[in-house]
């Protein structure tokens, strides 16, 4: 009878490693609007397949995607901010 432990150890032995670091929560601190704008344009998505869309849902999932468009422009130019790119036209 193999015991539940020595399974256990091997499962548990990396625990303290598959944590994120520091960096990754912050990375993904960062990306919440674009994450969360996601969120909202697959809520949108879903209620439209609940009947024939209307112009109500598409106006809903249209707002949604611009949201989703401008998180993502808002992250790509603060990205770009912090990269420290030297020379270029300024």
């Amino acid at each position: 009878m193999d015991h539940i432990v020595t399974v256990q150890d091997a499962v548990t032995a990396f625990a303290d490693f598959m944590e994120p670091t520091k960096a990754e929560l912050d990375a993904i601190e960062q990306e919440m609007p674009v994450i969360l704008a996601g969120v909202d344009l697959v809520d949108a998505q879903i209620i439209a397949l609940d009947h024939a869309p209307n112009e109500v849902d598409r106006r809903r999932i249209r707002r949604a995607r611009h949201r989703v468009l401008a998180a993502r422009r808002e992250l790509a130019n603060r990205t770009a901010g912090t990269t420290g790119l030297s020379g270029g036209a300024a």
